[in-house]
């Protein structure tokens, strides 16, 4: 008899196995030799993805921050959903160029240059409880930005959720000293 590997992620083998069902896997994609973590399934499943919101609701409870910050481009449908879910508003994290006034950027490594992200320099207000969400933690890189850009913003970093996160590249390593938590680690 043979088992099926467990499900881990930090909000328990549940939640796990509820985007793991919803997570599809592309081989060669964008290139060969990648396997792409396609997450559409689950933004698609209107059930699962409310039941997906509202965990990430729940484990970080009631009042625990005041705005949700996403990070371009499916972070933005994460953190508009978990807004509305909670009451409280939505931020942007944008590519270079993107957002309108004064902005503060962020420049980071990627394996083939570098990228810049950006956030409105009004974006909050001094010590405002930020969290922070994403769909995908690989290398860190964009992770580490995005929570240096909220603080240089003047908000404070109240968590940094992924639904997955490839483990097997680190990214946890280049966020020393943040809490991360991840739905589904793989």
């Amino acid at each position: 008899m043979t088992s099926t590997p467990s499900l881990s992620g930090d909000l328990g083998a549940d939640v796990a196995a509820l985007v793991a069902s919803r997570t599809l896997d592309v081989p060669d994609f964008p290139k060969p030799g990648i396997l792409f973590k396609d997450l559409m399934p689950l933004f698609s499943d209107g059930m699962v993805f409310k039941e997906t919101i509202d965990a990430i609701a729940a484990h970080h409870g009631p009042d625990s921050f005041d705005v949700v910050v996403g990070v371009e481009a499916r972070g933005f449908v994460i953190a508009a959903a978990l807004a509305y879910a909670t009451g409280v508003g939505v931020v942007p994290i944008r590519k270079a160029g993107k957002l309108p006034r004064k902005t503060h950027s962020e420049s980071y490594a990627l394996e083939y240059g570098e990228a810049t992200l950006e956030v409105q320099e009004d974006a909050f207000v001094a010590g405002q409880r930020v969290l922070v969400v994403d769909d995908v933690l690989a290398t860190g890189g964009t992770a580490r930005a995005t929570l240096d850009l909220v603080e240089k913003a003047g908000g404070t970093v109240a968590g940094f959720t992924v639904l997955l996160e490839l483990a097997f590249l680190e990214g946890r390593r280049r966020l020393a000293g943040r809490t991360v938590d991840a739905l589904l680690t793989v």
